[in-house]
């Protein structure tokens, strides 16, 4: 048992007199970017997760309504069996603790993805996702996650400016590639440390309270362009192809490839600024270090997109000669 921590004196006391559980183990289960903690607790026998999301700094109530949302479209999301609004306690189904990220190599990859894939599907597909009144994914949102790159990561983490007029664009042509895209339900953080493989073989999905309406390819790129683990170009490409004929069978796109291609790569990079801002920042504000060591690989993602178009070519430059000698 942890006993010097007043929100899990709190916890225990919420699980074990007010919902009357015998509570015979709590332990941490997972470190979390955010405020939110999570305890493996063993009630009879049986394991449980038990969400703290202190009422000051989280709203457990968003949570709690896209969860049913998602279980309404036959997303695989923990059941949520217990709840406690004003003290910001959860009590949730057990996932385990193999996160896909620990379960990818070469052998086991192709298997895995074509699952996280096919679980995506409903996300992109499921009218009650779709017709849902979820925050859109606008221009406003894509600004703000890009200003997480800018204020983070280049001024404070590595004390440089971007140019003003060179990052101007950068943005205008990735919101605009953004907005231009087919809205669907977007998770906004489907990768292989919210996924959870399942003994059963099915994958459990977590970490969806930040769900909006949004850009079609931002999931997908999240998946195939993890900052936790990359893959080959080619391997990359066939998961993606494979991906995009599923959306055209189900009239989710009109366009051809390229162009779905284009969508992708340039999502990708607004997604790998803002994680890079991210990562900054639970480094420099939050203490939370051990996510400095995915910036490179989010970093070379970004200067890879950069490199495929023509348009981005001096914002390229720009990341080599300024960005990448201070960021190793």
């Amino acid at each position: 048992m942890i006993l010097n921590d007043l929100r899990i004196i709190t916890l225990l006391d919420w699980l074990e007199n007010d919902c009357l559980f015998n509570v015979s183990n709590c332990e941490p289960a997972s470190n979390d970017a955010s405020f939110r903690r999570y305890f493996r607790v063993t009630i009879d026998g049986e394991t449980f997760i038990a969400m703290d999301a202190p009422p000051d700094k989280e709203d457990i109530a968003p949570f709690m309504w896209i969860a049913n949302l998602f279980k309404q479209a036959k997303v695989n999301t923990p059941e949520l069996l217990r709840h406690n609004l004003s003290d910001g306690f959860l009590l949730l189904e057990d996932f385990g603790s193999q996160w896909l990220l620990d379960e990818l190599n070469n052998e086991t990859a192709p298997k895995l993805y074509r699952r996280a894939l096919l679980d995506l599907l409903p996300l992109h597909t499921h009218e009650t996702l779709l017709n849902a009144d979820l925050p859109r994914y606008d221009e406003v949102l894509l600004r703000r996650e890009m200003a997480l790159f800018e204020e983070w990561f280049v001024e404070q983490l590595l004390d440089e400016e971007l140019p003003p007029e060179l990052w101007k664009n950068v943005q205008q042509i990735l919101i605009q590639s953004a907005l231009k895209q087919p809205v669907v339900c977007v998770h906004r953080d489907y990768h292989s440390r919210n996924l959870m493989v399942l003994p059963n073989g099915e994958l459990g999905i977590l970490d969806f309270q930040d769900a909006v309406l949004g850009a079609l390819t931002y999931d997908i790129v999240s998946l195939l362009r993890d900052c936790y683990i990359d893959w080959s170009d080619e391997q990359i490409e066939t998961w993606l192809r494979d991906y995009f004929e599923q959306l055209k069978q189900a009239k989710v796109v009109e366009c051809d490839f390229a162009q779905f291609k284009r969508w992708f790569d340039l999502m990708g990079m607004q997604r790998h600024l803002k994680v890079c801002g991210i990562f900054a920042r639970l480094h420099l504000r939050d203490d939370k270090s051990e996510y400095l060591k995915s910036i490179p690989r989010t970093l070379n993602y970004i200067v890879k997109v950069c490199g495929a178009y023509p348009e981005l070519h001096e914002f390229q430059q720009f990341l080599e000669q300024h960005i990448l000698r201070k960021s190793k």
